[in-house]
């Protein structure tokens, strides 16, 4: 598996080595730096150099490294090198080089702990805190307690979550947010329309809680006999990925979503559709060029979603050509500005509610050229952020509580769409 695991710093110094096998030397360090990090044609991020493969993943001013001579599965240590930055910024709030040369030896620690020859162990921060503390010399009763706890967690099926979490008041928080990639062409043809979303959760719940989570999934609706007339709402998941709370068996047979969450923040699934996407925006653009001097834009933007919903920061990116000398429009809401640097026009919305309509008309000056080129119109592009509406129509059916207190919980839920590579040819 991993041989060896190294943490460098943009110049290419060496933060944090260790070396797990003995197939690998320290100087193996040198080759890296030389070979990547001094190269700056290097952009892949998996490097094989003779019987070696480099793995690496950059994160604010570091460079954290996994070295192989196996043939290794190249998902799982991105994965771990992702987890060694999750444990990082949970122990020193942010992973830089700073905290790292402030806190090598606690580091050296950690690495202990989430690799064993090379293997991947636990790598959840909530479980590493009970037993790795950066805080002073507890006493021994508290040790002796927390050693008891140790033992569950490590060994137990929930190492993601502690039993003894109390809160005063029981509530959890669900966001659904959801990118919308769009590529339409010239004649106002869906080329591509698919949505990837991620389920977020807050969860802020006493005990070890058992949740239950409902979506207006097809493939759940069409099983139950009392909703077979009801399923018009519903929408057919292409592919989705769980946390590992998720107790997997149970979605497989009946596509209930039962966990045990772990405490705070998470994300608990990410998913894709790509079937029956409502566009939250239409764009009809009308460019017309005059001549060899000037081009006409007249460009229509409409929102689709219900009016009682707005949309926040929207933003279109609309081309010019790279003779651009200057352009003058006019918009009937936000602001429209020429852009020289992305030879663009760059037109802003703070705030567009749904079901409105607004145009930009505009000219773009043409400077002659020794050797005339045809324009390539790249797309449109647009961005934007909607509260409250979601593209796919995924709803949060109901989530459940249940633990041996009974205690009453409180759910919110937000939607949220947001724009991915959303853009219009013309």
């Amino acid at each position: 598996m991993i041989s060896a695991l190294f943490i460098y710093n943009q110049k290419g110094e060496v933060l944090i080595s260790r070396l797990y096998r003995q197939d690998l030397k320290r100087s193996i360090a040198d080759i890296f730096r030389i070979q990547v990090i001094s190269n700056t044609d290097v952009r892949s991020p998996i490097i094989t150099l003779g019987s070696t493969s480099f793995f690496h993943v950059r994160h604010e001013n570091l460079y954290i490294v996994a070295l192989t001579k196996w043939n290794a599965n190249a998902a799982l240590i991105f994965e771990f090198c992702y987890r060694v930055i999750n444990v990082g910024r949970s122990y020193f709030g942010k992973f830089d080089e700073e905290s790292v040369k402030a806190n090598f030896v606690l580091i050296y620690e950690l690495l202990d702990e989430v690799l064993d020859f090379g293997y991947p162990q636990n790598s959840e921060a909530d479980t590493l805190k009970m037993y790795i503390t950066t805080e002073s010399v507890k006493s021994e009763r508290a040790i002796k307690e927390d050693s008891a706890k140790i033992t569950i967690q490590a060994t137990g099926a929930t190492s993601w979550r502690r039993s003894d979490v109390k809160y005063r008041k029981n509530e959890a928080f669900i966001d659904v947010i959801e990118s919308v990639n769009l590529l339409l062409s010239t004649q106002g043809n869906v080329l591509r329309a698919d949505v990837a979303g991620q389920i977020m959760m807050r969860a802020y719940l006493s005990g070890t809680p058992e949740c239950k989570f409902g979506l207006n999934d097809k493939v759940l609706l069409e099983k139950d006999p009392n909703n077979r007339r009801k399923t018009s709402n519903t929408v057919e998941i292409d592919d989705c990925q769980f946390h590992q709370c998720v107790k997997l068996g149970k979605f497989d047979s009946d596509r209930t979503i039962s966990f045990i969450p772990p405490d705070g923040e998470f994300e608990l699934m990410r998913y894709r559709t790509s079937d029956n996407i409502n566009l939250p925006f239409r764009v009809h653009p009308v460019v017309t060029e005059i001549g060899k001097s000037k081009i006409e834009y007249k460009i229509l933007v409409k929102a689709n979603f219900s009016s009682k919903l707005n949309a926040n920061n929207v933003v279109l990116t609309i081309p010019t050509p790279l003779n651009t000398a200057g352009v003058t429009c006019s918009v009937s809401a936000g602001k429209a500005k020429y852009v020289p640097a992305e030879n663009s026009i760059v037109w802003k919305i703070a705030r567009f509610q749904g079901q409105s309509e607004y145009m930009l008309t505009g000219e773009a000056d043409l400077t002659a050229m020794t050797h005339k080129k045809a324009w390539s119109r790249p797309p449109i592009s647009m961005d934007f952020q909607v509260l409250m509406f979601t593209s796919s129509g995924l709803l949060v059916r109901f989530l459940k509580v249940f633990e041996k207190n009974n205690y009453q919980s409180v759910k919110w839920v937000r939607y949220m769409t947001k724009a991915g590579n959303y853009q219009i040819r013309f």
